[in-house]
């Protein structure tokens, strides 16, 4: 080949890298703007979504197009975190056949809508992107299937049946008598209900998760749409105190030395079987605070939150107070100052440090505050209904549901 048309092929190449690194940034910026919420969205199966499904499809979505790059298979220790999740749905009770369709729906979702906002450039990309797609979904479903196969072979797949029915019927507040057959199935009679509630996860952080909870004796695990529910079991002492620092203890390594952490966990006891339903609800609450808050400890006690679970358990209150700071909405520099004035122990000092503004500044904010809601923040009574005004509006922002 010439000079010149070695020169040509490299802007070839160049143009093209750069356009499929345009449709990269568009596919990732699909799969992050997800929303149960938005009619884009709706084709997508139910039982697909849950809290993996951001981080799963991303690094899915990182993988094809490098693939398709360069096209070398991504190794098996790139794969891992995918093929280890699959497998981890089909213990939750889900087919291997339902976890391979939802493999394709998302596939076939996500180059569905690369077209409405690709460039004409990209348009013409995705053309062609039949075979390396193809080739990639062939490789992806081949070691899911390798994986659930060779794990079918390891486990007794009639007891974790078994455990699943235990599970559902003790979240359910029913007698579980239908499903304690088995020896091999103890089940307690008081639990400590665990919900967890996950912030920015990686690829395989709730698979993770889901094993360390899983290897405490006695536990019971149930994935739902935003996390993972357990029941750990309370020994005779009735502790359920030494149950939550050993769950904080198992988990600390992992999930909470980043900041903010990668979990947030809701914990409720409930000293009889009975007593789970409420504890469920209980520990849900707190763990969605925990969330919407971005608290720095993971472990999420109602003790911990009164105030904060007494404004969130109330949706019409929570609005209510919300209303508090809305004559705030337009004043970003007076609602921050309030914000670092309450996360300072309300000292004036400490708030100007931090904010680097002069002592007075902070007064003069604070007395605009007041002008502004009607609610005073250098009067404790007044202060304490505008920190709840505070909890309230980021509870809503962050779409609090328990």
């Amino acid at each position: 080949m010439t000079r010149a048309g070695t020169v040509a092929a490299f802007d070839r190449t160049t143009r093209r890298s750069g356009t499929i690194e345009r449709l990269l940034a568009d596919a990732i910026a699909l799969v992050d703007g997800f929303s149960t919420q938005s009619p884009v969205y709706d084709g997508l199966p139910s039982s697909l979504v849950d809290a993996d499904f951001v981080p799963a499809a991303e690094l899915n979505v990182r993988l094809f197009f490098q693939f398709w790059l360069d096209g070398n298979e991504p190794c098996e220790d790139d794969t891992r975190p995918l093929v280890e999740r699959a497998v981890s749905l089909v213990h939750d009770g889900m087919p291997l056949d339902e976890v391979l369709r939802n493999y394709r729906a998302a596939v076939d979702f996500l180059w569905s809508q690369l077209p409405t906002t690709a460039s004409p450039a990209g348009r013409a990309a995705l053309a062609e992107i039949g075979r390396p797609l193809s080739e990639y979904l062939s490789l992806m479903t081949a070691r899911i299937a390798v994986a659930c196969i060779e794990d079918a072979r390891r486990r007794p797949w009639d007891e974790l049946e078994r455990r699943r029915g235990i599970v559902d019927a003790l979240l359910a507040g029913r007698d579980p008598v239908d499903w304690m057959g088995d020896p091999a199935v103890p089940v307690a009679d008081a639990f400590v209900v665990t919900v967890i509630r996950p912030g920015d996860p990686g690829p395989g952080t709730l698979t993770d998760l889901r094993q360390r909870i899983h290897d405490l004796p006695g536990a019971f695990l149930r994935r739902d749409i935003r996390g993972w529910t357990a029941l750990i079991p309370i020994g005779p002492d009735g502790d359920s105190s030494a149950v939550i620092e050993q769950l904080s203890a198992r988990l600390a390594p992992g999930f909470a030395r980043e900041t903010p952490p990668l979990l947030w966990i809701g914990v409720s006891p409930a000293p009889t079987r009975a007593a789970i339903p409420a504890a469920l609800s209980e520990a849900r609450v707190v763990a969605e605070l925990g969330r919407c808050l971005t608290r720095s400890e993971i472990i999420c006690r109602r003790q911990d939150l009164r105030m904060e679970y007494a404004v969130a358990v109330d949706a019409s209150v929570r609005t209510e107070l919300a209303s508090v700071l809305a004559p705030l909405a337009d004043q970003p520099v007076l609602a921050e100052t309030l914000g670092v004035f309450f996360a300072n122990e309300c000292n004036q000092n400490a708030a100007a440090r931090l904010l680097f503004v002069h002592r007075n500044t902070i007064t003069y904010r604070l007395a605009r505050i007041a002008e502004l809601t009607g609610y005073d923040p250098q009067r404790p009574t007044e202060a304490m209904t505008l920190s709840a005004a505070r909890t309230a509006q980021l509870l809503e922002s962050k779409g609090f549901s328990a």
